[in-house]
């Protein structure tokens, strides 16, 4: 039984980058693109943004499936709640931390695969404006920045 319960937190993650992809392409960059411009636009006077609305968002429907898997029958909504909990925790950890340093930490990492993303993030950032966007996932990007950060590796070393 807890192979199951592990395989739905697991699918229930990876499912989540999809997730995040469609509503920041969709979402973010169109209907509610108010919240999101200042995330494109460099807002000095506050450490926070907007933007900073999706992290409750997108926890809504987290603390829902918690919620309904712990006090009904449904106890599979736990797992699936787990899941988008989890992605939400690394999402955090990848894009504010990692990737725009609003904690002055994981500066320098030197992975293949972060640096990846990080320069795919970058490009994403390259537009100013909702239209023309690029790379709107997280964990999931293109491989060329991939290839990328290879080639800038070994240039510099």
């Amino acid at each position: 039984m807890w192979i199951i319960n592990a395989l739905i937190v697991v699918v229930t993650f990876i499912s989540m980058e999809g997730v995040a992809w469609l509503t920041h392409k969709f979402v973010m960059h169109g209907l509610l693109w108010q919240l999101h411009e200042d995330h494109h636009k460099k807002n000095p006077t506050s450490f926070f943004e907007r933007n900073d609305y999706f992290f409750l968002i997108f926890a809504i429907p987290g603390i829902i499936c918690l919620a309904a898997g712990m006090y009904t029958i449904y106890t599979r909504l736990t797992f699936i709640g787990l899941g988008i909990t989890l992605y939400g925790i690394a999402y955090f950890f990848v894009h504010d931390i990692f990737i725009h340093q609003r904690f002055k930490i994981l500066r320098n990492s030197d992975n293949i695969y972060l640096r990846g993303i990080r320069r795919a993030h970058k490009m994403h950032h390259k537009h100013l404006d909702k239209e023309d966007g690029e790379c709107f996932g997280m964990l999931w990007v293109p491989m060329k920045y991939f290839t990328e950060a290879i080639k800038s590796k070994q240039a510099n070393a």
